[in-house]
């Protein structure tokens, strides 16, 4: 249980401090700025968290390191609640946050930093780039970690690597989707905002754990372990 709850914990970081600061400062800060809250914020859990659950924080990710063989099925479910969790519990306090803005706040309307695509979403890419987006960048988010934490791999360092690969991949991909990578991640504010987010959530909860899955598999099949 200590896992599973670590795991709420490192998921209501990244999600809070992620997509709370879309919402406050995403204006003031820019793509730069959200792409460093999302980074860092899984920094700081990485090293915080990391001892007890190893952060995926990403049922993307937890999904990757079980078909690679490097935990159980019953692990990997536990793993799920506690993120799912955590990221629900972190949409619903930015929502309390966010209310207490000078003139109000329409969730519904601005929302809670969702994901999505298609006009009249950040550049309005169609689907078509979404779903290449969310799978290429999870694959890639998803062998840089399995990667980093194999036994061969430099200790202590693993944290930060990830972290700035997750910075690449917002500054990228902000404009196309938001950026998922992270069923989680997406869950989140998508149940809160309704609509269209909760309309578009199938391909943020499908796409980037297909990207989990083919990064699992090329360190299953031995194509990116180390010798």
């Amino acid at each position: 249980m200590k896992k599973y709850l670590a795991e709420l914990v490192g998921t209501f970081i990244l999600v809070l401090f992620g997509c709370g600061t879309v919402v406050v400062a995403g204006d003031k800060v820019g793509i730069i700025g959200i792409a460093l809250a999302f980074g860092l914020s899984l920094v700081g859990a990485a090293y915080g968290i990391g001892p007890i659950s190893g952060c995926h924080i990403n049922p993307a990710v937890s999904l990757g390191v079980w078909t690679a063989g490097r935990m159980k099925l019953g692990d990997m479910i536990g793993y799920w609640v506690g993120q799912f969790a955590g990221a629900l519990l972190a949409a619903w306090v930015l929502s309390v946050i966010v209310r207490g803005m000078s003139g109000g706040y329409n969730i519904a309307a601005s929302g809670l930093g969702q994901d999505g695509w298609g006009p009249g979403y950040q550049g309005g890419f169609n689907l078509t780039s979404a779903i290449v987006f969310e799978f290429v960048a999870t694959l890639i988010f998803v062998i840089v970690i399995l990667g980093s934490t194999q036994k061969s791999a430099p200790a202590g360092f693993a944290g930060l690597g990830i972290g700035i690969v997750l910075v690449a991949i917002h500054i990228f991909g902000i404009h196309i989707t938001g950026v998922s990578v992270n069923p989680a991640r997406s869950l989140g504010p998508a149940v809160f905002v309704g609509g269209k987010a909760l309309a578009q959530l199938w391909l943020f909860l499908l796409i980037p754990s297909l990207g989990g899955i083919a990064a699992g598999l090329l360190f299953r099949s031995g194509a990116l372990e180390a010798a």
